[in-house]
This record gives C-alpha cells, structure tokens and sequence, in this order.
C-alpha cells in the first residue's frame, strides 16, 4: 500500500531525498517519438534549466539530476539551516518569484506601511511560505506543474501529463546519497544514449566536469583546483571533502573522487542495463586532461558500495 507524503519525507531523519517523476503518456517528454516522428528534445534544456532556478529559489540544494526521454531524476536536500536564517524579505521575494503573493506582501516589499491587521496576516503567511520553501512536495509540484503546462500547451491538450505527482525515496546515510548521486549520472549512459558521462546530456555530472574544465583552463595553477570550491557551479551542491567542524552544507567528498566513482561503476556490466563505459575507454581523469597526484579514491569502500544489498548504480 503506498505511504503518505509526510510518513516518506522525515527531516529529522535525513534532509536527502531521491525523487523523480515519469510521464503518462506514450509520447516522450524529451527526445523522439519513434511512433509521430516528433522531436520533443528542446525540452530537456527546459527542464533542466527549471530544476536550477527552482534550487535558487526554493531553500533546497541540488545534488544530482538527469533528464532523460520520459523521466527525471534529482537528489534534493533540504538546507534547514538556511531556511531558519532567512529573513522575512527574503522569504517573500522568494515567494514572489513564484506566484504573486498578496496586496500585503507587495506593499510589504515596496516599502509602503502596513496596518496592524495586514501585518499580522503577512506574518501568518511568511510562516507558511518558509515552511513551503523548504519542502520538497512543492518544489515537485511547481516542477511539474510547470513542465506539464509547457508541455500541454505544445500538444494542444488538457489530459494528465505524469502518471502520479512524484517518487521519492529517503536516503539516510552518506553510501545512500552516493549510490543515487551515481546511479543518476550513469543513467544515459546505462540507457545507451552516451558512451560516457561528460558525453551524457543534461545531467549534473556533466555540468560539474565542464564546469570544472572551463574553471582550469582559466587557472595557472590546476592543481589547486582538487579541493576548490570556486571549481564547482553555484547551482549545484559542492563537494568538500573530508567532514570537518563546522560542515556546511555541502557532500563530504571529493568531486574528482566522485568523478571516478562514476566512471569506476559504469565498467560494471549488468543483465539488465543495455549500456555501459567499454573496458577500453581510459579512466575518467586521464580522458578529461586532469592530472593530479595521491587520489583520496578508496576503490575498497567503492567495491563495498557496488556490492551492497539493495544498491544499484
């Protein structure tokens, strides 16, 4: 039987969650209906270029996402602290970006004085639009609803566009996030539809290795770029490294390391996926012109993760 929203989605228990919806209809969300011959592909940017702003507005991190022919995929994370700390302004503006707000919350960033009753209102609704910007049923909800509208209004009809409001699954320690973080990435080309994955097309990971190739080129000292922050897109989680006091909120480990996290797993040959990295195919870094020295990869721990009960990639 399934389970309500609220027994899935437990703060107190992880602020990390692999969500991803599925469209109903046979035409594709994105790519070529092999059935109209109609090229739906202009949507994949659309898409990936809505979960980025979204993440700006929301107070939720992107982790990882992919985009694929009738599906998408994101590990969100609720950034609860940021969420306390912003201010009444903010939390209206990032309403406001939105929907419209109210007379009261447009007086309230004008500037224009508010009387007793507005005030006390707008502060019932401030509460409410904190707590709405850092959940992760509306930053689905305005996702799809917006893809849906796109899409409808392109198709000329009205009918339901994804088969329910969304998936989500709780990812409760560190080998949980890295497994979907994975699992993600390596969807196009578990799919076959790259060889590998900074070939892939609108997925995180391929944003963090141009990103980070672009930001190197720039640099005279790329070695400095290993543990960087600057060498990573703002519209994306970073990673960190090693947990340390006090941790922001980021992923404790390093992007090189995930990077050949990635590429490591995709080698592995499955029954049931159609794709996979050839065994030829030299190691990510090498194929990517980054060299570095003492790569903190522990290939056991990757092992342990692969083989792991229950854990795909």
């Amino acid at each position: 039987m399934t389970k309500p929203r609220n027994h899935q989605i437990c703060l107190e228990a992880t602020p990390f969650y692999h969500c991803y919806a599925r469209t109903v209809r046979r035409a594709f969300l994105c790519g070529k209906d092999r059935f109209t011959s109609r090229s739906y592909e202009h949507r994949r940017f659309l898409i990936e270029k809505d979960i980025l702003r979204l993440s700006s507005i929301f107070l939720i991190d992107i982790a990882a996402f992919a985009v694929l022919s009738n599906h998408y995929h994101v590990v969100l994370h609720v950034n609860q602290s940021d969420c306390a700390d912003a201010s009444a302004e903010s939390i209206v503006r990032r309403w406001h970006c939105i929907y419209s707000g109210t007379e009261s919350s447009q007086k309230f960033i004008t500037g224009e004085p508010l009387q007793r009753h507005e005030k006390l209102r707008l502060d019932t609704l401030i509460d409410n639009w904190r707590n709405r910007l850092r959940s992760i049923s509306w930053f689905m909800k305005v996702l799809n609803e917006n893809i849906a509208r796109q899409a409808n209004k392109e198709d000329n009809c009205s009918s339901h566009f994804w088969e329910s409001r969304f998936k989500s699954q709780a990812l409760l320690d560190e080998k949980a996030v890295l497994s979907a973080m994975a699992y993600i990435d390596l969807n196009p080309v578990r799919a076959a539809m790259a060889a590998t994955p900074e070939e892939s097309q609108h997925t995180s990971i391929k944003l963090r290795i141009e990103y980070w190739r672009k930001r190197a080129q720039e640099s005279t000292d790329v070695q400095s770029a290993n543990d960087d922050s600057n060498y990573q897109p703002a519209s994306l989680m970073p990673f960190v490294g090693n947990p340390r006091q006090p941790m922001p909120s980021s992923l404790a480990f390093n992007l090189l390391d995930y990077i050949e996290l990635v590429d490591w797993t995709g080698r592995a040959i499955r029954d049931d996926k159609k794709g996979v990295i050839n065994e030829t195919t030299p190691p990510a870094l090498q194929r990517l012109g980054i060299e570095i020295k003492g790569s903190n990869l522990d290939k056991v721990h990757i092992n342990h993760l692969r083989r792991k009960k229950g854990v795909k990639f």
